[in-house]
C-alpha cells in the first residue's frame, strides 16, 4: 500500500495550482488544512472514495481522506468535545490496521497555545491512539507542527523558543512515538537538509531553508513491513510538500 499525506494549506488553492492529486498513484491520500466544506469543492477525485471532516468555523482547518479501497469504517474526531470542533482528525479503519489523518494545533505566535497543544491535545491524541493499538496496528500521518530534533530544520539554534521547536512539543512528540510508533522517514533517511514545510517569505523553498514538521509514523509491529519513505518537495501548491510511504 502506498500513503501520501499533504497539508494543502486550501485544498481550493491546491487544486488550482496543479495536478498532483489527480496524478498520484497513492492508495491512500490523507490531507491537512482543508479549508473547505464537501459541498465547496467543485472537484471530482476519480477512483476514490472521499471523507471528510471540515472544521466548524468556516475557512479553517479540517482534514479529509481519499482511498480507492473503501474502508470498513470512518470516524470523525477523538471522541473529545474539547478538541473535535476543529476538524483535526478522521479515521479510516481497514482490516489489518487504522489510518489516523491528523493537523496537529499549532502553538501559534507568542506560543499562546502551547499549553493547550501539549497539555491538553497531546495526552488526549495518545489516548486515542493508544485505544486504536488494542485493536489492531496504526498508521498516524499528517502536519504534527513540531520539528522532532534539530536535524529536522535549517536553523534550530535561531529557532529554539518559537511555534513548532519548543522543548514542549518536542518532548510531546516524543510521547507520542512512546506510545509504540516509529518515524517511518528516519527509518531510511538519517541525514539532514529533508523538509517538508518553508516559509513563504525570503524564498525559503528556494533556498531549502526549512522544516520537516510533516511525518508519517507506524506501529512498531509493522515497522518490518515499510518498503520505503518520502518527501516529495518538488510538488508545489501548498506551503507544505507531500510526504508518504509504501509498505
Amino acid at each position: 500500500m502506498k500513503l501520501v499525506s499533504w497539508n494543502v494549506n486550501g485544498l481550493r488553492s491546491a487544486l488550482g495550482k496543479g495536478d498532483f492529486l489527480d496524478r498520484t498513484d497513492a492508495d491512500v491520500v490523507c490531507l491537512q488544512e482543508i479549508k473547505a466544506r464537501p459541498e465547496q469543492v467543485d472537484h471530482v477525485f476519480e477512483g476514490y472514495h472521499v471523507f471528510w471532516n471540515p472544521a466548524q468555523r468556516p475557512g479553517y482547518s479540517g482534514t479529509a481522506i481519499l482511498s480507492r479501497q473503501r474502508p470498513l469504517a470512518v470516524t470523525n474526531g477523538i471522541g473529545r468535545g474539547e478538541h473535535d470542533a476543529e476538524g483535526r482528525v478522521i479515521t479510516a479503519e481497514f482490516q489489518d490496521f487504522f489510518i489516523v489523518n491528523v493537523y496537529t494545533p499549532n502553538s501559534q505566535r507568542g506560543l499562546t497555545r502551547l499549553d493547550y497543544r501539549t497539555r491538553g491535545w497531546t495526552p488526549a491524541f495518545i489516548a486515542f491512539l493508544t485505544g486504536l493499538q488494542r485493536r489492531k496496528n496504526v498508521v498516524f500521518c499528517g502536519d504534527m507542527n513540531v520539528a522532532h530534533r534539530e536535524i529536522d530544520l535549517a536553523r534550530p539554534k535561531e529557532n529554539t523558543r518559537n511555534a513548532g521547536f519548543t522543548i514542549e512539543e518536542r518532548d510531546a512528540f516524543d510521547r507520542v512515538l512512546a506510545a509504540g510508533f516509529v518515524d517511518s522517514f528516519r527509518e531510511f533517511e538519517k541525514g539532514g537538509g529533508h523538509y517538508t514545510w518553508w516559509s513563504q517569505r525570503s524564498a525559503a523553498r528556494e533556498r531549502n531553508i526549512g522544516w520537516r514538521i510533516d511525518h508519517v509514523c507506524v506501529s512498531e509491529a509493522i515497522r518490518s513491513s515499510l518498503r520505503s519513505a518520502f518527501i516529495r518537495p518538488e510538488i508545489g501548491g501548498s506551503d507544505h510538500c507531500p510526504v508518504g510511504v509504501d509498505f
